[in-house]
């Protein structure tokens, strides 16, 4: 199953699951993760549903491509990281 994780800096404003799952696309598994918690949808994606700008998904080590449609495939052994961008100085 793959693992979905979301980084500690994103759960101090919203409950964050970790997620083990049947997914076979990053936008099914998005889904999954907000089932478990409506709210989390707003903090990861805009209201066209696509990725949001300071939002970065990681696949097995690699950025996701398909930030629009979150088509990116994923198998049983995939390790998916979702981060907010962080800026400042």
């Amino acid at each position: 199953m793959a693992h979905v994780e979301f980084t500690s800096q994103l759960h101090r404003y919203v409950d964050t699951p970790r997620l083990d799952c049947d997914a076979r696309t990053l936008g099914e598994a998005l889904t999954l993760a907000f089932d478990s918690n409506p709210r989390l949808r707003g903090y990861i994606l805009d209201d066209q549903g696509h990725l949001r700008t300071h939002v970065a998904v990681f696949i097995d080590g690699q950025r996701a491509r398909d930030r629009h449609q979150l088509s990116d495939p994923l198998t049983a052994q995939s390790k998916v990281y979702v981060l907010q961008a962080l800026s400042g100085g």
